[in-house]
């Protein structure tokens, strides 16, 4: 039987075939078209549409069946998850077949009516007990198997008629026999029923229940699709070389794509240059291969060879290298006669794993033999740096010449952003090269460039060799601050702050630039620590970065950052404001290096949050993504992505949130699983999934408190308080917002648990711990005093004030908001002020706060805030309206005039007076205007309306006192 893969690779494969991480596709590569819904699945643009057809026809009451065929790993699971995602409105039951189960009789029936046996009392009784026979539900001999179809087919029906059914089969061929030959008996006699049937089996399998059936043959991905899904797999540079021969290796087929992109190394990736270890041990399927070389000739096994070690599969090459080695053309023959391999524009080998297998079992002879045909004949003007690595491997022995082209190449590699190639040229020109002390000096190189290219075990490698040789003083700081990143990145661990200032002093007197990026890494590693690091600790990095000398040239950004820092620690947010408010400027300037983009866009970004600027950290956000891609260092990304997915669920842009999450989850370390984790809890938190939110909470809380994760513990109980602030369980609310604010020198999240505090404290009648953290919070947003710190601000002011100032607290706070990004703490404004207007009596005010607090809260999937908003608004007498297509998709006539009067640059008033309509009309219909459009400020109003649908009156039709009324 067939290997079958473990959840952990289908859930991979069904998350990395997915293509609503957007920006994960390289940019050559364009993206399939979207369907309605935002899910994307990548060059299945039939599978989806004929998916899509057949969900109509049983949402239209016909019944559907469908069986799709393909390979293993082509991608039939992923189209079932798309499917069950679009099939909104039916109930879907799902099962899969398992090859240990293919001798339980009835294995498959179980997955199949179990969830449905409520229905089971309405099927006449000898369907009923020959069902619950084979259920084991009941006493008796083998159910007569036309009785069971039967009593099948009837169950389906029953269910269906409440509720279109659609039932999925994943995996078909691996069916106990019994439950397959009812499925397809019930498949054949759906008639005019609204039942959808989906199974999934591998071509060639060799069953044969389905035969006859309507059914689909899923193939490979094109060359195209293909790419760009293996530029989502991978977490570093990809060259477009090697990509294009593994895409043409694996025939598109998905999960080859992903063990080919798991079986490779950076550099391999990002160029071919770092073949596989020769020392490794083959794996089984390898051993499997290799068998199959054994009966060639020799001259064909060399010829092989020589093919495996070049990575591009560049035939033209390998052809004029075969020359130097005297073999003929005559060698190819036995090897594609077999079908091992084949010759065309590019060297395709059969199986993507052979080339690394025929490599690893060569003698070093062979490969060094190979490798120099192959460095003889690559062009040193049109290749120089293919050239160079093949040089390396055909050397025996230093050889300064060859290191020398090998760091010229290092250099190349860098400025094209590619960090894991430059760690692996100067890895080799390491090893090449005879003098002690210029081999030191390229093994720190290397060191570093390993770092930077998120291999800390390589890194450490090439420091102890560094280490081997004669270094100097600024060398060995060099060495020390090294070590303290690489430790820090490996283990997050609370030792990290220290050893980092310490290394940042010892680089005072010997590289003031080095010794300030010193300090930066060192309060980065002070705010990831929290409230899990050694007390004091951040202020004395803050002491130490105040009293560093200047820069020696003008000011960067990271320079400003680091002055701004350092003051908010020592001195508080009035003193750090002004200098951060600077360097935020000159992050969000076109004008910054790259590499200081990249390096400290993370920490800046966290900055803005820090200030209360939404502005800002959407753009350094963004930016700090497209960098790490660019770049190519997976290292960073994870920490990329979260950022971005904090500015996503702040703006109430879920789908943007989800779709981060699912992309950190695939290039996160192992080692840094908790981190997607914590990512996940939070968006987890904003839906109001308490139950999923436990099961996170309990799952990641050990594991951020054993790497020292401060930051991420605060994460976690801020994103508790969210929840049960959502779900109205205040008690619980402020615990963990208590937990999460207690430690006041913690900089990322202090003043974002105090709002959710505030909420939770001012509704469970503590009034004095509202108090208290509204005196605290007031420090960091009247010293940004950005509309979305002081709109916060006033929001929270009106919690603990009464009577017409807690009114105009609330209006402007809503005033505030509306004008920021914040989309979330406006939907929240909204609901707690129609709740403060409901409890002073004012029904018909407060549902006019209810329901926009319920639109914007629904249209971001806040659903435990939409669903107070409801409860809320049955208080006040009326039903709250659920939400359809139509709600969210149209904009009403007077939704409309109003949207476009707004685009123009009216005012409120303005609006209101023209339209005979009160300014707080105006702004009810503009916040639901904005959740149609998924947008969140006016600015975005032309552009979104020109893609709108809307419904409009007749021409010269008067949208005033009437519609409103």
């Amino acid at each position: 039987m067939p290997s079958v893969a473990g959840d952990a690779d289908r859930r991979a494969l069904t998350l990395v075939e997915r293509d609503d991480v957007a920006a994960s596709v390289p940019k050559a590569l364009p993206r399939t078209d979207v369907p309605a819904n935002g899910t994307r699945l990548r060059g299945r643009g039939r599978e989806c549409e004929a998916l899509d057809r057949l969900l109509a026809g049983v949402r239209a009451g016909g019944s559907q069946v469908l069986v799709l065929r393909g390979r293993r790993g082509v991608g039939k699971t992923a189209l079932l998850e798309y499917a069950s995602e679009r099939a909104s409105e039916c109930r879907v039951v799902r099962g899969a077949g398992v090859q240990s189960e293919m001798d339980l009789a009835f294995a498959g029936l179980h997955q199949l009516c179990g969830p449905l046996l409520d229905h089971a009392e309405q099927l006449p009784v000898p369907q009923r007990q020959a069902l619950g026979t084979a259920l084991g539900l009941r006493a008796g001999d083998a159910p007569d198997r036309f009785f069971l179809g039967l009593a099948v087919l009837g169950l389906l029906r029953e269910v269906a008629a409440e509720r279109p059914l659609v039932f999925f089969m994943d995996d078909a061929q691996w069916l106990d026999q019994t439950s397959a030959q009812v499925l397809g008996f019930v498949a054949r006699r759906l008639e005019a029923t609204s039942v959808a049937v989906v199974v999934t089996v591998y071509e060639g399998s060799g069953e044969h229940e389905f035969a006859g059936l309507p059914e689909l043959v899923v193939e490979g991905l094109g060359n195209r699709d293909a790419g760009a899904l293996l530029g989502s797999m991978v977490t570093g540079r990809l060259d477009e070389g090697v990509r294009d021969r593994i895409v043409a290796e694996t025939r598109g087929n998905p999960r080859a794509l992903l063990e080919v992109a798991r079986s490779m190394t950076p550099a391999e990736l990002a160029g071919g240059f770092g073949l596989h270890d020769p020392l490794l041990p083959p794996g089984q399927i390898e051993e499997s291969l290799l068998r199959q070389l054994a009966p060639l000739p020799a001259a064909t096994r060399q010829l092989l060879l020589l093919a495996a070690a070049e990575p591009l599969g560049d035939a033209a090459l390998v052809l004029r290298a075969t020359q130097r080695l005297k073999l003929g053309v005559e060698a190819a023959a036995p090897a594609v006669g077999a079908g091992l391999v084949e010759f065309g524009e590019r060297v395709r080998f059969r199986h993507p794993l052979m080339r690394s297998a025929i490599y690893r079992a060569s003698s070093r002879e062979d490969r060094r033999a190979v490798h120099g045909a192959l460095a003889d004949a690559t062009d040193p003007q049109t290749d120089p740096d293919r050239r160079a690595w093949h040089r390396a491997h055909a050397t025996f022995g230093p050889d300064d010449g060859v290191a020398d082209e090998l760091e010229r190449s290092a250099g190349r590699a860098r400025a094209r952003g590619g960090r894991a190639a430059e760690a692996a040229f100067l890895e080799r020109a390491t090893l090449l090269t005879r003098a002690p002390a210029r081999r030191a000096q390229r093994g720190l190189a290397a060191a570093q460039a390993n770092h930077d290219a998120g291999a800390p075990e390589a890194a450490l490698d090439m420091l102890a060799a560094a280490q081997a040789g004669p270094l100097d003083a600024l060398q060995n700081a060099r060495v020390d601050l090294l070590r303290a990143q690489i430790s820090f990145a490996v283990s997050g661990g609370s030792d990290a702050p220290a050893l980092l200032l310490n290394a940042a002093k010892r680089l005072e007197p010997l590289d003031v630039g080095l010794a300030r990026e010193a300090y930066l890494d060192a309060i980065s590693a002070g705010i990831v620590n929290g409230q899990l690091g050694r007390d004091g600790t951040l202020a004395e990095i803050g002491q130490a970065a105040r009293a560093a000398p200047q820069p020696l040239r003008h000011p960067r950004a990271s320079d400003l950052l680091l002055d701004g820092l350092a003051l908010l620690i020592t001195e508080g947010y009035p003193a750090g404001t002004p200098v951060l408010k600077r360097a935020l400027s000159a992050f969000c300037a076109e004008d910054v290096a790259a590499d200081e983009d990249l390096r400290w866009l993370g920490l800046a970004c966290h900055t803005a949050g820090l200030l209360w600027d939404d502005e800002a950290r959407e753009i350094l956000s963004a930016r700090q993504v497209e960098a790490a891609r660019d770049a190519g260092t997976p290292a960073v990304s994870p920490l990329a992505l979260t950022s971005q997915l904090g500015a996503h669920l702040s703006a109430g842009k879920l789908d943007g949130a989800v779709a981060q999450n699912r992309e950190a989850e695939l290039v996160a370390d192992p080692r840094e699983s908790d981190r997607a984790a914590c990512d996940a809890l939070a968006v987890a938190a904003f839906q109001g999934r308490e139950a999923e939110s436990c099961r996170l909470i309990d799952a990641t809380t050990s594991a951020v408190v054993a790497r020292g994760q401060g930051t991420s513990l605060t994460m976690i109980q801020w994103s508790t308080a969210l929840l049960y602030n959502g779900l109205g369980r205040y008690d619980k609310a402020v615990d963990a917002a208590r937990q999460a604010s207690e430690h006041p020198d913690q900089l990322l999240f202090g003043s974002w648990p105090l709002v959710e505090l505030i909420e939770a404290a001012s509704r469970s009648g503590m009034t004095e711990c509202a108090a208290d953290a509204l005196q605290r919070l007031a420090e960091t947003t009247g010293a940004s005093a950005t509309d979305w710190a002081l709109g916060v601000e006033a929001r929270s002011r009106a919690l603990l004030t009464d009577g017409q100032e807690a009114e105009e607290l609330y209006r402007e706070a809503i005033d505030r908001l509306g004008r920021t990004r914040a989309v979330m703490y406006l939907a929240r404004t909204h609901l707690l002020y129609g709740e403060w207007l409901r409890r002073e009596r004012r029904r018909l005010d407060a549902r006019e706060q209810l329901r926009v607090a319920q639109d914007l809260c629904t249209a971001m999937g806040l659903d435990a805030f939409a669903q107070r908003a409801a409860r809320e608004l049955l208080a006040t007498g009326e039903t709250a309206r659920k939400r359809t297509l139509g709600t969210t998709g149209q904009l009403t006539a007077q939704e409309a005039e109003i949207a476009r009067l707004a685009g123009d640059g009216l005012s409120n008033p303005e609006i209101g007076a023209r339209l005979f309509i009160s300014p707080r009309t105006v702004e009810y219909h503009l916040h639901k205007v904005f959740a149609k459009l998924n947008i969140y400020s006016r600015k975005q109003l032309v552009r979104a309306l020109d893609s709108a649908p809307s419904r409009q009156g007749p021409p010269g039709t008067r949208l005033g006192v009437a519609e409103a009324a």
